[in-house]
């Protein structure tokens, strides 16, 4: 360090230090011993500093210390040497377990210049012989005091020492008073040097947590070996002496146990009674409570953001949705405007060839020619769109007749030949279709052949009856049409697949004529009445005039209310099918009846191809 500079110099530094360099030490001689030493105990050189200060301050101690006078030490039954103070016996009440081994010789030295047999028969004191004499007690007390192990056993049961455990009543009105000396006094038990203090009201939550979290594990040296009843030196042989050590354990245990429930009570009365402890559950369940609440708001603001969030997109495709179905709309009235102007474009077009041919008389000499070339016009304003119109009109309107009766003439002609074109795809494509229905009946079989109109309409029937899904399905159809079926052909399941893809494939006016066909047979069957019953009276449940019978197909929306209806109305329930028959708008009473009973019978042969079915499984 640099000397500071007087007043009117200056500091100048000459020459610049030297790095420093690092260098190996090796202690030897006492330092070696030293540190050998520090190294076995894991301490530090600080430490041992420490230690070597308090030895000193013994040293010290030991030359200061006076002996106190034992009153009743020429009383004392040598006997009973087991039961003594020993401390007291030489002159060291005051000291105790603080003794140390100097001050405890020292004592005996002075103790026996004074009490010797040999220097109270010279100042003429009558002396008992042999260990009856008091002086068998100092020497038993320095024989205890002077081997560490026998001073350890009679420390643990120290007579003056307090055992007590202060009540919760005491504890809860000066706490830190009462227990910082019991815990002072039984820290001397650990074997652990340094024992954490009980500390203050204003002590931390670290430094009372760690001074329970001590106490709690306690290693207590304590033992009771100086108690023992028995002396296993005076057994007469082997096995009296294991059963004497048997016994001390036991005893010693026992005294062990009862020990660690001490302290162990005396934990637990000073936990209970800490104010700080309270004090620290009460900010602990306030910060959680904080916690908590924080965690909630928080919880609570993050689903208000989220229902934000979710609003303003429910808002935004609210918004979207909205301009989506305004430009839709505006796209189809453009559109519908658009196909009006056409139409009227169209419309117009055509009144005027219309006109314009019959203002040439349809260029035809006589009444048939004439009503003949009215057909082709007509055909023409069906078939021609509004550019060929518009051609055709400019050319009537710019030309002479005969010019026009050609360019209406070619126009027929081009729409006739378009319509010979589409006819005869038309025919190709009914006889390919019967083709392959042909080639696809040959292969399956005896039930392949014979379909006529009514296993068609059976298989119809059959394949709306049991639609996708049904368990089995195919077979229950090949079931039902063989139940049904008046032509005697059994058919499987391959058969009616088959034929349900032939079908399938059929063009628009070959289903057109099987429904045809199919609804004929229907009204023929159902509009014959026999003879023997014209006459009859109608039937109550029948009333409805028969003009009033509605004869167009069930809508699926019609189906709906009337199973709502049949559901509303119970069989209980007073004049039930007018009832229903006004829950269903365009249906009387016949009608609801009618359909009723077809859909029971549907349900009926349901059940009954399923029930085939699952016969035939089983076996």
């Amino acid at each position: 360090m640099l000397l500071e500079a007087l007043e009117g110099e200056e500091t100048v530094v000459f020459k610049e230090a030297a790095a420093s360099v690092l260098v190996q030490v090796e202690p030897v001689g006492r330092w070696f011993e030293a540190y050998v030493r520090r190294r076995n105990r894991n301490v530090s050189a600080s430490f041992q500093e420490l230690e070597d200060e308090e030895e000193s301050s013994e040293e010290s101690e030991d030359e200061e210390f006076q002996l106190e006078e034992y009153p009743i030490l020429r009383t004392l039954d040598p006997k009973d040497w087991k039961n003594q103070d020993h401390y007291a016996v030489l002159g060291l009440p005051h000291l105790r377990y603080k003794a140390t081994q100097k001050q405890i010789k020292a004592a005996h030295k002075q103790i026996v210049l004074k009490h010797h047999p040999d220097k109270r028969r010279a100042a003429g004191e009558q002396i008992v012989e042999g260990d009856n004499d008091y002086f068998t007690c100092i020497t038993k007390a320095i024989e205890i005091l002077s081997d560490p192990v026998k001073r350890r056993a009679f420390d643990s049961v120290d007579p003056t020492f307090d055992n007590t455990v202060p009540s919760k009543s005491e504890g809860k009105e000066n706490f830190v008073q009462v227990f910082s000396a019991v815990f002072e006094r039984n820290a001397r038990w650990s074997t652990k040097k340094h024992v954490p203090k009980l500390g203050t009201t204003e002590s931390t939550f670290e430094e009372v947590d760690n001074f329970y979290s001590f106490w709690y594990n306690f290693d207590s040296w304590r033992e009771f070996s100086y108690l023992d009843e028995e002396e296993k030196e005076k057994a007469e042989c082997r096995d009296e002496r294991r059963w004497i050590e048997k016994q001390n354990r036991a005893s010693r245990a026992q005294r062990k146990k009862e020990e660690m429930n001490r302290i162990r009570t005396l934990v637990d009365t000073a936990y209970s009674c800490d104010p700080r402890i309270k004090k620290f559950k009460e900010e602990e369940k306030a910060r959680k409570e904080s916690e908590k609440k924080a965690k909630a708001e928080a919880k609570k603001r993050e689903q208000e953001e989220k229902e934000r969030a979710r609003q303003a997109e429910l808002e935004a495709a609210r918004l979207a949705k909205e301009k989506e179905e305004e430009e839709a709309k505006q796209a189809a009235q453009q559109a519908k405007k658009e196909k009006e102007i056409q139409k009227k474009a169209i419309k117009k077009e055509r009144q005027k060839l219309r006109t314009t041919c019959k203002n040439w008389n349809y260029f035809a000499d006589n009444e048939a020619d004439s009503v003949k070339m009215m057909e082709e016009v007509e055909k023409l304003c069906d078939r021609l769109e509004l550019t060929s119109l518009q051609s055709l009109n400019e050319i009537l309107a710019s030309g002479s007749k005969d010019e026009s009766k050609a360019a209406v003439e070619k126009q027929v002609q081009e729409v006739n030949t378009q319509l010979q074109k589409e006819r005869e795809a038309e025919a190709q494509a009914r006889q390919a279709a019967r083709g392959a229905d042909q080639a696809s009946g040959g292969g399956g079989g005896a039930g392949g052949k014979g379909w006529n109109e009514d296993d068609l309409q059976l298989l119809i029937k059959a394949v709306n009856l049991f639609p996708a899904g049904t368990n089995a399905r195919w077979e229950v159809i090949a079931n039902y049409m063989n139940l049904h079926s008046t032509s005697g052909m059994k058919r499987t399941a391959k058969d009616v697949i088959n034929k349900a893809k032939n079908l399938q494939r059929l063009d628009p006016v070959q289903k057109d004529e099987i429904n045809k066909k199919a609804f004929e047979k229907f009204k023929k069957e159902h509009t014959s009445v026999p003879p023997t019953i014209d006459n009859a009276m109608p039937s109550e449940r029948f009333d409805a005039p028969a003009g009033e019978s509605n004869a167009a197909p069930w809508t699926t929306e019609e189906q709906k209310l009337l199973e709502q209806a049949l559901k509303t109305y119970p069989v209980s329930t007073p004049e039930r099918w007018d009832k229903i028959a006004a829950a269903v708008p365009g249906r009387n009473k016949k009608d609801c009846m009618k359909r009723y009973k077809e859909l029971v019978e549907m349900v009926k042969a349901k059940k009954a191809a399923q029930e085939q079915v699952a016969a035939k499984s089983k076996k």
